[in-house]
């Protein structure tokens, strides 16, 4: 409910705001909200070219295309003048995000059909674990702690091996990897769910620590980084794991106590005391390490242990063949059914993300966002927090609806301010320390029809709240 009134407002507003607008003459036209392109020059006016200034129309005139910039400046929208059928086009700014149809398109082009890609790969590797015995394993292994995050999750449940993947992905920054494994997860909680509509407490939990982002290898934002000529792009490594840590244990507590989890366990303390061990161990590892090593490191960490899964389940697989041919199939066969079964996840998710990206798209190129943008860094300023902070908020607060659009922010930031500057860092920690949210809620309870997600809106909201507040603290602290 809580989701489907953020929806309506969001989309609502955006199109009052749209259209009022237009009407008082702010904007020329609202095509581009429609059908504009990101980056795509915005159309404010169009003139006969007798109305223009004489130096302008001569200029025009002149130009070998009779088309004149105006202000050429790197960091900051041209002035372009475009003469064609007797009239003059007048271009300034650039358009934030694609408009609602292309998001339409760039949505099912750009991201479902490669996620379905990812999904069938992994779902078909998922369904070896089940059949080879590997999944239920690790569910033995594991359920001792699980149960005690978990308690309505019955001992060695499937659910837990799948969400054990996933936050390992996560916490690798295995981005293709973790959605396969978090909605297969998702799908093995549905089964054990009392009320089909309503998410249950399980997954409540399973949403907000995966949305919480804890991060180990920030592999993305190291390359963006050295991208934009970063005098050590691996310096944001550890604020990002202390930020997104502390993210991590505050979506646990606030879920926690909301459901009387008894926090006292000796399990999970002694889990959280070996993950805080092992997350301090590799730090004073990686800190020993030159440029050259940190960046070697981090780029094949990930990619080996990926691989290295990818392998176990191929040869615990060929090893225990006789369990595939027990179950009436053979390895290739299972892995040929999950991948299918990872196809229908994908359509499934298909108008869900749709929903909420057209949305968003509206949401951003009306100006809404912008001005309540504009609107918090000014009251920040105005408090006196330091301006380099303040640059840093769009990322930020454009992080939970989109995580193309704050990566925009990033990028620019880097570009305008300098990626060494406390602005590009701080930019790249609320980059890597949140979750896309809206989007993340639109896939994962949309790929089992929970129409209500109760309580896991809010929560994963306050959490990035916190996370942005944790990041800003330890930004300043280290840079």
């Amino acid at each position: 409910m809580v989701l489907s009134r953020f929806w309506l407002v969001i989309f609502i507003s955006s199109i009052i705001f749209v259209v009022f607008s237009l009407f008082i003459g702010n904007t020329y036209t609202i095509d581009y909200v429609l059908n504009g392109k990101k980056d795509d020059p915005i159309l404010v006016s169009e003139k006969y070219i007798e109305q223009l200034p004489a130096f302008i129309k001569d200029s025009i005139m002149n130009a070998p295309d009779q088309t004149l910039i105006v202000d050429v400046d790197t960091n900051n929208a041209d002035t372009t003048y475009v003469f064609k059928n007797k009239t003059v086009k007048i271009y300034s700014g650039v358009q934030k995000s694609d408009g609602l149809l292309p998001t339409c398109k760039s949505t099912l082009l750009d991201l479902i059909i490669p996620l379905i890609a990812y999904l069938a790969f992994f779902c078909g590797l998922m369904e070896l674990l089940i059949i080879s015995g590997a999944s239920g394993k690790l569910a033995k292994a594991l359920s001792p702690v699980f149960v005690k995050v978990f308690p309505s999750i019955p001992k060695n449940h499937p659910s837990i091996s799948y969400m054990t993947l996933n936050f390992a992905a996560n916490f690798l920054g295995l981005d293709s990897a973790a959605t396969p494994f978090g909605l297969k997860a998702m799908e093995s909680l549905q089964e054990i769910n009392p009320d089909k509509d309503k998410a249950s407490d399980a997954q409540i939990m399973f949403m907000c620590l995966h949305a919480s982002g804890l991060t180990l290898i920030a592999t993305s934002i190291i390359g963006y980084r050295a991208a934009a000529n970063a005098s050590n792009p691996a310096d944001v490594m550890l604020p990002c794991i202390i930020t997104s840590f502390i993210g991590t244990i505050a979506a646990f507590l606030l879920v926690g106590i909301k459901q009387k989890i008894n926090f006292k366990s000796a399990s999970l303390v002694a889990v959280l005391m070996a993950l805080i061990a092992g997350i301090v161990g590799l730090l004073m590892y990686v800190s020993h390490l030159d440029l050259v090593g940190k960046n070697y490191f981090t780029s094949n960490l990930s990619a080996l242990i990926l691989v290295g899964i990818i392998a176990f389940t191929l040869i615990f697989s060929f090893i225990n063949e006789k369990k595939f041919a027990e179950a009436d199939t053979t390895v290739y066969d299972a892995f040929v059914v999950g991948a299918n079964n990872g196809v229908k996840t994908g359509v499934t998710i298909f108008p869900y993300v749709l929903g909420m990206l057209v949305a968003i798209s509206l949401f951003r190129n009306s100006g809404l966002f912008e001005i309540i943008s504009d609107g918090i860094a000014f009251f920040f300023s105005n408090m006196g927090v330091n301006k380099q902070i303040t640059d840093a908020l769009p990322v930020a607060l454009l992080r939970p609806f989109s995580s193309a659009g704050s990566r925009g922010f990033l990028i620019d930031s880097m570009n305008t301010f300098g990626a060494d500057s406390l602005t590009a860092r701080l930019s790249s920690i609320f980059q890597c320390s949140a979750e896309s949210t809206f989007y993340v809620i639109a896939v994962y309870f949309g790929s089992v029809n929970i129409k209500n997600t109760r309580y896991a809106l809010g929560t994963m909201l306050l959490v990035d709240v916190i996370c942005v507040i944790t990041a800003i603290f330890v930004a300043t602290w280290f840079f």
